[in-house]
């Protein structure tokens, strides 16, 4: 088990940019599969970004390509998601979950076995 914690949310305009970080913590790993979700309200909680063990692959959700961009730095144990050009939508509390068991991508949450406990990303318009 990993325990993780999310920062560097807030307050934004629209057009913004943000950057989000996931500490890994405890019997850490540096190879796991990591990703970021998010919530936002009244709606289930939806796929943003996964970064695979290696750093070397990522997925990002259709409504976040080309906007947000997920990496990892191994010897900090930290993945961060950088996101740019944030839209009123984009509005909700982000999680960072990672799966110690596997390495390749994936994109549920049911895969994903730890989380954090959640950072608030607000943008206006």
């Amino acid at each position: 088990q990993v325990q993780l914690v999310e920062s560097g949310g807030g307050l934004v305009q629209a057009g913004g940019s943000l950057r989000l970080s996931c500490a890994a913590s405890g019997r850490t790993y540096s190879n796991y599969l990591a990703g970021w979700f998010r919530q936002a309200p009244d709606k289930e909680r939806e796929f943003v970004a996964a970064i695979d063990c290696s750093g070397g692959r990522t997925d990002y959700a259709d409504s976040v390509k080309g906007r947000f961009t997920i990496s990892r730095d191994k010897y900090k144990n930290t993945v961060y998601l950088q996101m740019n050009s944030l839209k009123p939508e984009d509005t909700a509390v982000y999680y960072c979950a990672a799966n110690l068991l596997v390495c390749g991508l994936r994109s549920t949450e049911t895969e994903y076995f730890d989380w954090g406990q959640g950072t608030q990303v607000t943008v206006s318009s």
